[in-house]
């Protein structure tokens, strides 16, 4: 066999053993499963809240938020809302809901009180679920629905009054619970809200069977035989990469270790006293410690690299002895590819890999037809639990699919071996730090202060966050920048857009470049300058570049 085939006899082998296995129905069922299978094990260590569980543990406290929130109302088909940080209960709610059927809509914790309104507007949520610390901000939404009046309106922590208490819903007695109406792989679990590709955020539609098929996925390409059990979790919980890497952790055994928020300056260390095995590795933490005998102290086994340089991804695992693989997903398909372990001849190149277990990929030109190998083209995948739909989104749907297959809005090229590499992305989206910002959602804000005319929005390359926001204003006619300082836009901003959607970097212009229909041409704004933070105001650094 060919150094080029390597990895694809290896792909085509492990894809059809792994679509032979009867993977568990529901997540309510998988929890069970695993609780008497895994009984005292540790299933999660939340340790900046000083907090254990196990298996047992985690199902007994689903079982009881599951019979707390049956008395209190919520059913089968239920749209909840949570919005929770990387605490214990995330889980256990999340799986009490699912033992229900109910549906769950993460909410992100960054959000403004607009930002909240939209989304449980938009979702139909008739409860929520939120941490204490973001309370005051979710019940002074400007649009509360009807529905989500104080008493349906569940706090952890210190509840105000007229609000509901978690801690007392979750706090019955134990007992054995079973849902009123029965519940299906194919029943709705997730609302999961992603900006996607274009527009404000659309709730995607997830049903059990793809947590299923995603978590056992990734535990049975990433468990390395037995040898991942520690999983370290440090991306918030409301978003669906920390939702499967809980359930891979549960799939395989193991143990998640899981950080409030990412810290940089602590991830050498979580890594070492925590004895991790797996995790999602970011690029500049390599930085944070210099090689040296520290290197040999840690236990990883396995990690995930996203876009790394070719002289990154020789060094992780060179340094650690790791296996180092790159994949593509999105939350509408969840997992679509990934580079299977022996291909090390690929390792080193930014290729997504091969299809995942389930998916089929094409990628297609603009009249949908195939192209040949090495040319580029939108991405598409079919398979098993893809998203119904976008809720409540014809128009999405309707441009979104073509019978089976679902249009990513990703270019991809492939080459003839059958590995993919993603070249680009046809929509408007800015990827920071492991966030999707929608560009035009971004402009709609700046465009809400009165002296602003026009706004573009577009990425800035990072070393850190892979992608910053830099916005280009023109400002009505007669005003300058004195007029419209860059501290006014960003106090602006902060009433409309979550932090992380601020943009980083200001810049003021006469006019943009067009096009005949006198649409703002970005790919001529990022083509203008070498340095695109050359000559614009940086908000982090505080001065004029």
């Amino acid at each position: 066999m060919s150094v080029g085939d390597r990895g694809v006899a290896e792909m085509s082998e492990l894809r059809a053993k792994f679509e032979q296995l009867d993977l568990p129905e529901t997540l309510g069922g998988f929890t069970r499963g695993c609780a008497e299978l895994h009984g005292d094990r540790i299933v999660g260590n939340w340790f900046d809240e000083g907090k254990t569980l196990t298996y047992r543990e985690l199902d007994q406290a689903a079982e009881r938020l599951a019979a707390g929130l049956v008395e209190i109302g919520v059913r089968k088909g239920t749209h909840v809302a949570v919005m929770l940080p990387n605490v214990s209960a995330f889980p256990i709610t999340w799986i009490a809901l699912g033992l229900i059927g109910a549906v769950m809509v993460p909410v992100n914790i960054a959000y403004t009180g607009d930002e909240i309104s939209f989304v449980v507007n938009d979702s139909d949520a008739q409860f929520m679920i939120v941490d204490a610390e973001f309370a005051a901000t979710a019940r002074a939404m400007p649009r509360r629905p009807a529905m989500l009046a104080d008493p349906n309106i569940i706090v952890r922590g210190d509840a105000p009054d007229g609000t509901r208490s978690w801690e007392k819903l979750a706090g019955r007695s134990a007992q054995k619970f079973e849902a009123p109406t029965p519940v299906y792989r194919s029943d709705l679990l997730n609302l999961q809200y992603t900006s996607g590709t274009t527009g404000f955020p659309k709730g995607c539609m997830l049903s059990h069977d793809y947590w299923m098929l995603i978590a056992h996925s990734a535990a049975f390409f990433r468990g390395r035989g037995g040898e991942v059990r520690n999983v370290l979790i440090w991306a918030p919980f409301f978003y669906m990469d920390p939702m499967w890497q809980f359930l891979m952790t549960m799939a395989l055994g193991g143990t998640a270790i899981v950080a409030r928020r990412m810290s940089l300056s602590h991830f050498y260390g979580w890594l070492k006293d925590y004895r991790i095995h797996y995790c999602i590795f970011p690029e500049p933490a390599l930085k944070q410690l210099p090689p040296g005998p520290a290197d040999k102290e840690l236990s990883l086994k396995y990690v995930s690299i996203y876009g790394w340089r070719a002289e990154a991804r020789r060094e992780v695992e060179e340094r650690f002895g790791v296996t180092a693989r790159e994949g593509y997903g999105m939350t509408e398909i969840g997992g679509g590819a990934i580079v299977p372990p022996s291909a090390d001849h690929m390792a080193y190149v930014r290729t997504c890999g091969l299809a995942s277990p389930f998916r089929e990929l094409k990628i297609v030109d603009e009249n949908g037809m195939e192209t040949p190998v090495g040319e580029i083209g939108e991405l598409w995948v079919a398979g098993r639990a893809l998203l119904w739909g976008y809720y409540k989104r014809p128009e999405a749907n309707a441009e979104s699919f073509r019978g089976r297959w679902f249009r990513t809005g990703d270019l991809f090229r492939r080459d003839e071996n059958g590995y993919y590499f993603i070249v680009g992305r046809i929509k408007d989206m800015i990827k920071r730090g492991g966030e999707n910002i929608a560009a035009n959602e971004v402009e709609a804000a700046l465009r809400d202060l009165p002296e602003i005319e026009e706004a573009a929005v577009i990425p800035v390359p990072d070393p850190l966050r892979r992608e910053e926001v830099k916005a280009y204003l023109k400002l009505r006619g007669g005003l300058t920048k004195l007029d419209v300082p860059p501290d006014k836009v960003f106090a602006h901003c902060e009433t409309r857009l979550a932090k992380f959607k601020i943009p980083r970097y200001l810049a003021y212009v006469d006019d943009f470049p067009r096009t005949p229909s006198r649409k703002i041409q970005k790919k001529v704004l990022i083509a203008s300058a070498e340095d695109l933070r050359a000559e614009a105001y940086d908000r982090q650094d505080g001065c004029w570049r």
